[in-house]
């Protein structure tokens, strides 16, 4: 007996909403109809239709599998199947739950519980690299990255900038978590017998006085992540050797706590961005901060920066963060007509984030008064800021 299944998915050229009040564009509509159709399971084909031609948003090819429902049978008819409701094509919730969250690292490092903090019950992605969690979503792999941008001592991570600049995402939200290093080590290794401690440059700077007290004699090592350091002790068994990194660490790694709380200063603080392929909507009802890019006009050089700051100023807007970067396509800028020589001065890019929404009427007129004085101006995210309160306690980071 020949199966038959049927497939609807609606399309609309306007936008409209969800029962829930989230506006959804006929992208998104398109989005979601594609993610269907990559999930549904296969179904038996007598006529092998399925497995020769597949449509997917309205284009065949014979390389992608369509992969349609299976539909169960009783007794040789059959059985009732419930349609799609409207609640299958809504957007994935904003705490966090059924989020693919990629982040840059191994479990247990300082950015999988920035993800957990920024979408609690998520699936956490550890990637290698900062470009690839970057790629992650764009490719659709993961539904939001979670990269850290600053930290309280260390200061800017200059290659995210630069990944922000290269790669189309949006800023959705930031999370703050406090960086709560320990001293990690094989059960049994006393302190007394490390020759050889090993985890991230940053984080062997902000413990620089208590490794000077725990092991004075044991020699430091770079390793690119503090987790990846811990894992590495245990995967190699190393009892001579330890780790800085977290307390989640150690749980995941089985490895002892020789000391807690190491670092030198307490109020070091590492700021993550929460990064998505689609913006948010900017509201005026909770405080929201804003993060522009933008290069100042050919040949008028360092005024303009004054310019913009003053634009800002004007209208009562706080800055909180400015940040210059090479100007990758214009490094150089010459100075001078030839009458008494020429001078070669570097050509930068500007990321400043303040505190307002771009809803809000001054946020807007700001960024129209900073746009007649640059060559290139682009917004990265407005987005909610993180109130929430936090404390130095070993519970933050793991």
């Amino acid at each position: 007996m020949s199966k038959r299944v049927n497939f609807l998915c609606g399309y609309r050229s306007k936008r409209f909403s969800f029962h829930n009040g989230v506006s959804v564009s006929r992208t998104d509509w398109q989005s979601s109809c594609a993610i269907l159709a990559s999930k549904v399971a296969s179904v038996e084909d007598p006529g092998g239709l399925a497995d020769k031609i597949a449509v997917v948003n309205g284009h065949k090819n014979s390389s992608v599998d369509l992969s349609l429902v299976h539909v169960e049978t009783t007794n040789g008819k059959l059985s009732q199947v419930q349609p799609l409701t409207i609640t299958d094509l809504s957007p994935a919730p904003l705490h966090g739950s059924n989020l693919r969250v990629a982040y840059q690292g191994v479990p247990g490092a300082y950015s999988e519980a920035a993800a957990g903090k920024a979408y609690p019950n998520c699936e956490a992605i550890p990637c290698d690299q900062f470009d690839v969690a970057f790629q992650a979503v764009e490719l659709w792999i993961a539904d939001r990255a979670v990269l850290p941008v600053e930290n309280s001592l260390g200061g800017s991570i200059h290659r995210n900038y630069d990944l922000l600049l290269r790669h189309r995402l949006h800023i959705v939200g930031e999370v703050q978590i406090p960086v709560h290093h320990c001293l990690l080590a094989l059960p049994g290794v006393r302190t007394d017998c490390v020759s050889r401690v090993i985890s991230h440059p940053q984080a062997l700077a902000q413990t620089e006085r208590s490794l000077d007290n725990l092991t004075p004699r044991a020699a430091r090592e770079a390793f690119h992540d503090t987790a990846a350091a811990a894992e590495y002790i245990a995967a190699n068994n190393l009892h001579d050797t330890a780790a800085v990194a977290s307390a989640r660490a150690a749980e995941l790694y089985n490895l002892q706590i020789l000391a807690d709380g190491i670092q030198d200063d307490t109020g070091n603080v590492t700021r993550f961005l929460m990064l998505a392929r689609e913006p948010i909507i900017p509201r005026t009802d909770r405080p929201f901060k804003t993060s522009i890019v933008f290069a100042a006009q050919e040949h008028k050089g360092t005024s303009v920066l004054f310019k913009v700051l003053s634009a800002f100023a004007f209208r009562n807007i706080s800055l909180t963060k400015i940040e210059s970067r090479p100007h990758h396509n214009r490094p150089l800028r010459v100075v001078g007509d030839g009458s008494f020589g020429t001078a070669k001065n570097f050509e930068y890019m500007f990321y400043v984030d303040f505190e307002a929404s771009m809803a809000e009427t001054r946020a807007q007129n700001a960024l129209s008064e900073v746009q007649e004085y640059t060559s290139f101006l682009r917004v990265l995210g407005s987005y909610p800021m993180d109130m929430t309160p936090w404390s130095m306690s070993p519970t933050e980071d793991a």
